[in-house]
């Protein structure tokens, strides 16, 4: 096998071609001249170029227009991307393909309050046995998602109370000295978003939320297409608004915040506190029979008919729309998606929060608005963490 690394684009047009076959898949000359609006001899010489740097390849002929039969190509088939998403529970990590497409996939159990290095020396591990799997000696970039704040530009994560020694952690010179090739790192719900764009429901949309719905309550803001995080990367934080109904304290200090009243911790306190109450029995048997409660368990009592495991997702249900109804009105998305560990509690919990923003937004803001659960799942982080970094290697301007 060659294990040469492939080189980097050296034009827009390059870059442009190279994400292009990325989304849209294999093209053949012709395609890529009429979508491009170029000459046939530019494409040709912008190709040959990406050939050489070892960046596409010829795949075959293409389908006959008449005349001269062009060839297909398609983004070199060695190309490998690593993808980690961290969790507060887990690290997942994927190798992909240059189209993103998952060719090996391992999620470990770690608890993030361990620190960054125990972390992300796990997370290192897991991905070298899995490029050794797959005859990989050198990725061409490594894509990364956590579950707190990053300030994007500097490559570090930022103070959160849930993620002690994480402040100002330099994440991504660490993996980047660790594999000696580009690392990109960003929030957890951001690379969510992307990978929701990539392959999921909102492949066709430019202008979406994605909710994150786990330990953590979090918003990422796709506009026109691109990825929207703010003057200071905190953009979508939703889960720290206040609702007006409870007044729970939060992890940040604040009581009241969204998170605090439906995030993964908050469901598992009000699932243990009807325990405790006699509320539900059938909890209590859970319970008893996991050692712990959790949104899965809640979700089982659900489906077997249990009335207050219905309410605590109802009413959670209801203070998650009761905060997007407020986004839709002010940002008018074509489309929201939900996704996280609690989306496990499936359409119970999306009927509430469809029924609160269509009574609550306006008319015209919510007549063509899907509101649907994700379909690419737990994926979703590492297909978004390795377009994230597909974005860099393939010299996107960012």
């Amino acid at each position: 096998m060659d294990t040469s690394v492939p080189g980097r684009p050296e034009t827009k047009l390059q870059a442009r071609i190279l994400t292009r076959l990325r989304d849209a898949g294999p093209r053949s000359r012709i395609e890529l001249v009429d979508h491009f609006e170029v000459s046939r001899t530019t494409m040709g010489a912008e190709l040959g170029r990406l050939t050489a740097l070892g960046l596409i390849a010829e795949i075959g002929p293409a389908a006959s227009r008449g005349g001269r039969r062009s060839t297909v190509i398609d983004i070199a088939g060695d190309i490998r991307f690593v993808a980690i998403a961290v969790d507060t529970g887990a690290v997942s990590v994927a190798i992909t393909d240059g189209r993103l497409r998952i060719v090996a996939f391992e999620r470990t159990e770690c608890d993030v309050r361990q620190g960054p290095e125990p972390v992300l020396e796990l997370a290192a591990e897991r991905a070298r046995g899995l490029l050794a799997k797959a005859g990989v000696e050198q990725p061409l970039g490594v894509g990364v998602g956590v579950p707190c704040p990053v300030d994007f530009r500097r490559g570090i994560t930022v103070a959160t109370p849930v993620m002690p020694g994480w402040d100002g952690y330099p994440v991504r010179d660490l993996l980047a000295r660790w594999f000696e090739c580009p690392v990109v790192l960003d929030n957890d719900v951001n690379v969510m978003a992307l990978g929701e764009q990539h392959a999921g429901a909102a492949r066709t949309v430019e202008n979406f939320l994605f909710v994150k719905i786990g330990a953590g309550v979090g918003c990422g803001i796709v506009a026109k297409g691109e990825l929207y995080r703010g003057m200071d990367g905190c953009a979508g934080d939703i889960g720290h608004i206040q609702v007006a109904d409870s007044d729970a304290v939060c992890a940040c200090g604040n009581s009241g915040c969204l998170e605090a009243t439906f995030g993964g911790e908050a469901l598992a306190r009000d699932a243990l506190e009807a325990v405790r109450s006699g509320r539900s029995p059938m909890l209590g048997e859970l319970l008893e029979r996991d050692g712990t409660l959790s949104a899965a368990a809640v979700a089982e009592a659900v489906a077997a008919g249990d009335a207050t495991s219905l309410q605590l997702v109802r009413t959670g249900g209801r203070r998650v729309g009761e905060v997007l109804s407020g986004l839709v009105s002010f940002f008018n998305p074509s489309l929201i998606v939900l996704g996280g560990g609690l989306a496990v509690l499936g359409h119970v919990l999306l009927a509430e929060i469809r029924s609160v923003i269509y009574r609550r937004s306006l008319p015209l803001a919510t007549k063509n608005l899907p509101i649907v659960l994700s379909d690419v799942g737990e994926h979703a982080a590492v297909i978004g963490a390795a377009r994230l970094v597909s974005d860099e290697a393939y010299g996107v301007p960012r």
